[in-house]
């Protein structure tokens, strides 16, 4: 766990964003800053950890195979029934 410094927490007090947007100086890359029990409740809400039922794999094997180029599959059906 990283510990907020006194000017951090200063900052918290008077930011002007809710919540506080944290900046990595290395990557440039934005995060923000939730209280744990914000984001437990965001978590709860929108993040489905549940397994993938029939119908989403067949939706993402729908989906690979159309960024694979395989619009139609039919036609490798009728080659697989008669070869």
């Amino acid at each position: 766990m990283i510990e907020l410094t006194e000017p951090q927490l200063e900052a918290l007090k008077s930011a002007e964003t809710t919540p506080p947007l944290l900046v990595n100086p290395r990557t440039k890359e934005t995060f923000v800053l939730l209280r744990a029990d914000e984001y437990e409740r965001m978590k709860a809400d929108l993040y489905d950890d549940s397994p993938w039922t029939s119908e989403e794999l067949q939706a993402l094997a729908w989906e690979a195979g159309k960024q694979a180029g395989w619009e139609e599959m039919d036609e490798y059906d009728d080659i697989r029934e008669n070869p």
